[in-house]
């Protein structure tokens, strides 16, 4: 799974094995080590969560979650749909874009 952040947008990239891994559990989980101790990492989520109601994302000290309600991922991981797009507020009411996307590759 690839995060991308630039200015006030972040972006997933899920590829056809991650949808298919995310699909039946639920959840996937990268973690990018920064430094020599464990704890210097930063770690990025993709989470199907029932009690959200809208794609927002969560953001503890080195960790963030982006969270999709499950009907959503439900839906977005068994059909040819490829993008899921959604906003949230963020500090000093600021937004942030957040983007979805199955990395399916060129198809000439």
């Amino acid at each position: 799974m690839k995060l991308r952040l630039e200015d006030n947008t972040l972006r997933l990239r899920l590829d056809e094995p991650e949808v298919a891994t995310f699909r039946q559990q639920g959840r996937l989980e990268t973690v990018v080590p920064l430094g020599p101790a464990t704890a210097d990492s930063l770690t990025y989520r993709l989470e199907r969560d029932a009690a959200t109601p809208a794609l927002t994302v969560r953001y503890e000290a080195g960790h963030i979650r982006v969270l999709l309600p499950a009907a959503v991922a439900d839906a977005w991981t068994s059909t040819d749909e490829v993008s899921l797009r959604g906003t949230t507020e963020v500090a000093d009411n600021h937004v942030l874009h957040i983007l979805v996307e199955k990395d399916l590759g060129c198809k000439h």
